[in-house]
């Protein structure tokens, strides 16, 4: 790099609905403290509506705008959308995020699981990542070209087509590999051939495949049922798993709630172009204004962000920033502060701004 200024990020800010603004905010609040402590470049923030306050303004929960406005960015964080609480005329079709992840060919899910020491969890000694393939399987809003891929031909019948293609199977496993490659080298591939040997035997075959070459990976397979009784036996077993869109959602759900709350589970979406940060709980609605609610799974989906950026841009400013909230949050667990879905008494604002006061520690 030189004694050459670092190129501008700019980033994509949508709040979303319910706990939205306030987790968005604070996810902000964090990033900008933790880039300047690391001497990166400023980020150059993009506000974009979605949600309920897009509805009320454009008539779309998702407009046209704003998708084509996330186009010249190289990322942004997605608050929560509460698509449930639209108004029917606004409920048809992909949600706000799913439209997101397929507009824009974010394939990977990546969901890193940890306990922290200092939030009590039923298995404290989790740390693994679910490596979600995003863009096919059983999802409906995701398998098809056009349409949403569920059918009901009479009143009392309703059917749904997955889809699994080789060329899906394929770019997945190859995240997974290289992500195993940087952790413990375990590669674990989750699926349900045995009732499904077409569509998953074709997804854990491929994966196989693929995992060949990466030699220095110990690589296995387990049955989604198995899989998650194992991830409540013996979580510590895992290192990175690999599997469709349904199952990933699932075991990522029993994970983070196994290693402390959904209140820390991040999450990033990515292509090899362009990546989302979002957080893997919904919007909390009940919570929403009353500055309650946990911000650390955001603020960790933003240190994730932050990390891609670096590596794709080989920006140590910028690694080293996510670094830094990724530690700061931990210290700030440990210190015994944190909300009260992780039975502490902290607000929203307190939790953020005693992660902005570790941010200088490294």
């Amino acid at each position: 790099m030189g004694n050459s200024p670092a190129k501008t990020v700019r980033l994509g800010l949508i709040e979303g609905d319910g706990i939205g603004p306030e987790i968005v905010r604070a996810a902000r609040e964090v990033a900008d403290e933790a880039l300047a402590a690391s001497g990166a470049a400023a980020v150059d923030w993009l506000p974009l509506p979605m949600g309920q306050r897009a509805i009320a303004e454009f008539g779309d929960p998702l407009p046209i705008s704003t998708l084509d406005a996330l186009e010249a960015l190289d990322g942004w964080i997605l608050g929560p959308h509460d698509n449930a609480a639209y108004a029917v005329a606004y409920r048809t079709g992909a949600p706000p995020g799913g439209a997101i992840r397929k507009r824009f060919g974010m394939y990977a899910n990546i969901r890193p699981v940890r306990a922290f020491k200092g939030v009590r969890a039923v298995t404290p000694e989790m740390d693994l990542v679910i490596v979600r393939e995003n863009s096919e399987g059983f999802y409906a809003d995701r398998n098809m070209f056009s349409g949403s891929g569920e059918f009901q031909p009479t009143p009392d019948v309703a059917m749904s087509v997955s889809v699994f293609s080789r060329a899906a199977a394929e770019r997945i496993a190859h995240e997974a590999c290289r992500l195993a490659r940087s952790r413990r080298h375990h590669l674990t591939i989750v699926h349900k051939a045995n009732v499904l040997p077409m569509t998953m035997g074709l997804f854990r075959d491929v994966c196989y495949e693929v995992a060949a070459g990466y030699p220095e990976l110990t690589v296995d397979d387990e049955h989604v049922d198995a899989a998650a009784a194992h991830l409540v036996r013996a979580p510590a077993d895992y290192d990175v798993l690999v599997t469709e869109n349904l199952f990933g959602d699932i075991l990522s759900d029993l994970a983070a709630e196994l290693g402390g709350s959904l209140g820390t589970a991040a999450s990033l979406n990515c292509s090899p172009d362009l990546a989302m940060a979002q957080a893997v709980h919904g919007a909390a609605p009940l919570l929403a204004g009353r500055n309650r609610a946990n911000p650390a799974a955001l603020q960790l989906s933003t240190a994730m962000l932050l990390r891609w950026l670096g590596a794709r841009r080989a920006d140590a400013a910028l690694t080293h920033a996510a670094e830094r909230i990724e530690r700061a949050i931990a210290a700030t667990f440990e210190a015994g502060i944190a909300t009260a879905d992780l039975g502490g008494l902290a607000s929203t604002s307190e939790l953020t701004e005693q992660v902005r006061a570790r941010l200088h520690r490294w």
